[in-house]
């Protein structure tokens, strides 16, 4: 049966590759992905085809991939983190029922949610949200009522697309509705080119947080009401201790 691998590369370096995601990019005959990604790919699998799109042509690269693997190629869909998290694994099984013969198999990945909590330390200890900040899919104040809502619930918080050319002051906006619900002393935390080159992280407060710069490249985390600065290192305890 023909088949398309939907894969969650993780942050883009092999060392972040699952050996599932692994073993299906050796499987595979074309590799389809945004530019970005693709490029991160390259080093591994330098022989292989590619065929890549930029961003705002996800839907095109989708159909792409089923119509490629329909006609008995082995196809890799790649996406950075994992593949269900903001990622293709979505849109191309809406897609999928117009070509019964594919066989899709989604390949999950390290999201940055994941990856950057570990360079921070333990924010995610606890339950968590994770929300975009960007408003290309979803509404602004769709965006507004979550982070309100994750606020009151006192969740830990992660953001995803905090900031970006065209949206430079969202996490600036975003921390003002967070700063009337919860305390401006919230420990918080950055990090930013999660396993690649030029790689940083460093914790602040919900206030500094506000006016810190970050790009697309950043990933946001904000504490719960439980969360601390342990030595350096950010921690939402689970509870074993009480």
């Amino acid at each position: 049966m023909a088949e398309l691998y939907v894969i969650g590369m993780g942050p883009g370096d092999k060392q972040s590759l699952t050996g599932a995601a692994r073993s299906a990019l050796d499987r595979a005959e074309l590799i389809c992905g945004y530019t970005l990604y693709v490029e991160l790919l390259k080093p591994l699998y330098p022989d292989k085809e590619t065929y890549t799109t930029g961003m705002t042509g996800e839907l095109a690269r989708c159909r792409h991939c089923l119509e490629q693997a329909a006609t008995g190629k082995t196809v890799a869909l790649v996406c950075s983190g994992d593949a269900g998290v903001y990622g293709m694994a979505g849109p191309v099984l809406e897609l999928a029922p117009e070509y019964p013969e594919v066989r899709v198999e989604i390949i999950p990945g390290v999201t940055a949610a994941l990856s950057g909590a570990a360079l921070l330390g333990a924010p995610l200890g606890h339950d968590f949200c994770v929300i975009s900040l960007s408003d290309r899919l979803t509404d602004w104040t769709v965006i507004e009522k979550r982070l309100r809502m994750a606020a009151r619930g006192d969740f830990a918080i992660c953001l995803y697309n905090p900031a970006s050319r065209h949206r430079a002051d969202y996490l600036k906006r975003a921390c003002d509705i967070l700063l009337e619900e919860i305390d401006s002393s919230t420990v918080c935390g950055l990090a930013r080119m999660i396993g690649r080159e030029g790689e940083s992280f460093r914790l602040l407060d919900l206030q500094t947080l506000r006016d810190a710069e970050a790009d697309m490249f950043t990933t946001v985390f904000i504490g719960s009401s439980q969360t601390r600065n342990i030595a350096g290192r950010m921690v939402t305890p689970r509870g074993y201790r009480a």
